[in-house]
């Protein structure tokens, strides 16, 4: 039995890109009187100021104070409006005109005032948006953060939060999901300088473990298709170094096993090897881009199905590809038990036109392209859509890397989900070594809901968000949003 790559390559030339995407956390500083967190890139502390409410005092009266004492000491200070908060304790406007720091003096020498003090005020203990550097060019000329010009996928509120998600890594002390092993069975990972073939220019050396190439039976599980790099990018392309563009899970190590041809096409059993071997080697998320015909049956892939099912047994989790037909029934091996089915989305937060859906769907994911003729107000069919971007090549030149303008498709989705699973694992949130059932659940239940209240067979549990998979506490889903098939 014989797969393609899940991808949808647009027959369009050229995708328009709007670049005007630009994240307020990467370009605004606070311009407030007011002090709060300092940010870094990965970090928020304390500010070395205190903020308090303008013209506002807090006043504690002794105990042995009578209210016309009380009340003098008000008159004395020109206080305007105040307000019981406590017994003996007061809220006070400071008088029009008048300098709070000049009343609060006033206060403090007055008799039976135990203690006065502005009306301090506390922010949110929440952690910066990390903001790498990437600066959206192969070549890294770009200004710095210029990726998210292009990566819409990676942003809030329709791509899946990765700044956010990222912080939480980083404070975890596991940035990008260190300590993860994320197997990319595909046409292979442009991992390495050897011959005429090179490594991708935004990837390291270090971010690979050993793989296999079942295709032609080699040590050496070269890309000559570019899917597999495309796929390999969105997962944990190198991240912060100026070049290119950024990786969900930039920190987790990758295992490139070749199991399609440079024409994108592979057969089960050989599938089946790269399942198992990835299982056998370690990997703890297992990347199936890639669909079988609608009209496969799993009475027709044994081998592949018994593969899955060693490797959750082994408790990698398997992330797979709903297929790119439109249809409302899931390809195989997404279709398997065992096996998370992802759907795609576009940048309008629509499920895409071509994205299969139906019974089993997991959850979904961005995967570019044209929003489907679906009665939703995130849905505009009429318009262009945009597609995944990353580094990657051509197929006939595995040497000659750029970004390309016209990969869409689940292949892109599962990558994202794969990746996110990963920065789940390497988090804690839901303890060491978590099983694939307890990844799987943690990002359904913090996925945003679309479509009708639940999971549904049109979007599943929902589209995954990284920065709330990965933020400590119990799971707070997103809101729904009502969505019907047209007639």
């Amino acid at each position: 039995m014989i797969l393609s790559a899940s991808t949808s390559r647009s027959s369009r030339t050229a995708i328009a890109l709007i670049c005007a995407l630009a994240t307020a956390a990467a370009t605004t500083t606070a311009g407030a009187t007011s002090a709060s967190a300092a940010t870094t890139p990965s970090t928020a502390t304390a500010s070395t100021a205190t903020s308090a409410a303008p013209d506002q005092v807090v006043i504690g009266f002794d105990a042995s104070t009578t209210s016309a004492q009380r009340a003098a000491v008000e008159r004395r200070a020109r206080l305007g409006d105040t307000t019981t908060i406590a017994h003996l304790t007061r809220l006070a406007d400071v008088a029009q005109g008048a300098n709070p720091t000049t009343t609060l003096s006033t206060l403090r020498r007055a008799p039976g005032v135990a203690y006065a003090a502005p009306n301090v005020v506390a922010h949110a203990a929440a952690l910066a948006p990390f903001i790498p550097d990437d600066s959206g060019s192969i070549t890294g000329h770009g200004a710095a953060g210029g990726w998210q010009n292009v990566q819409w996928n990676f942003l809030a509120p329709d791509g899946v939060d990765a700044p956010d998600a990222w912080a939480n890594l980083i404070a975890a002390g596991h940035p990008g999901g260190k300590g993860v092993i994320i197997a990319v069975l595909d046409t292979g990972i442009a991992y390495e300088n050897r011959g005429r073939l090179r490594r991708s220019p935004d990837f390291a050396a270090s971010q690979f473990v050993s793989g296999y190439d079942f295709v032609d039976h080699s040590r050496f599980p070269d890309d000559r298709n570019g899917h597999g790099t495309h796929v390999a990018g969105t997962i944990a392309e190198e991240t912060n170094n100026r070049v290119g563009l950024t990786g969900l899970a930039y920190g987790a190590k990758l295992m490139p096993v070749r199991v399609l041809d440079s024409a994108g096409d592979g057969t089960a059993a050989v599938i089946a090897q790269g399942v198992r071997y990835a299982a056998q080697h370690g990997a703890n998320v297992i990347n199936l881009s890639l669909e079988f015909s609608l009209f496969t049956r799993a009475s027709d892939i044994p081998e592949l199905i018994s593969a899955i099912r060693y490797a959750h047994r082994r408790g990698a989790l398997v992330v797979a590809a709903s297929g790119n037909e439109a249809d409302t029934t899931i390809a195989y091996p997404a279709r398997a038990p065992d096996v998370v089915a992802v759907g795609a989305t576009t940048a309008d937060g629509c499920v895409a036109d071509y994205s299969n859906s139906g019974p089993g769907l997991a959850l979904v994911a961005p995967g570019g392209g044209d929003d489907a003729p679906i009665d939703d107000p995130h849905c505009n069919p009429s318009t262009f859509g945009r597609p995944i971007e990353q580094v990657t090549f051509p197929g006939a030149t595995p040497g000659r890397f750029g970004i390309p303008n016209d990969y869409v498709g689940t292949s892109m989705a599962v990558a994202h989900v794969s990746a996110v699973a990963a920065l789940v694992i390497a988090s804690g949130v839901i303890g060491h070594h978590p099983s694939p059932e307890a990844v799987l659940a943690r990002i359904e239940a913090t996925a945003r809901h679309l479509g009708a209240a639940g999971s549904n067979t049109i979007y599943g549990a929902g589209l995954i968000d990284a920065a709330t998979a990965t933020t400590p506490g119990p799971p707070v889903p997103g809101p729904a949003v009502t969505a019907t098939a047209s007639p």
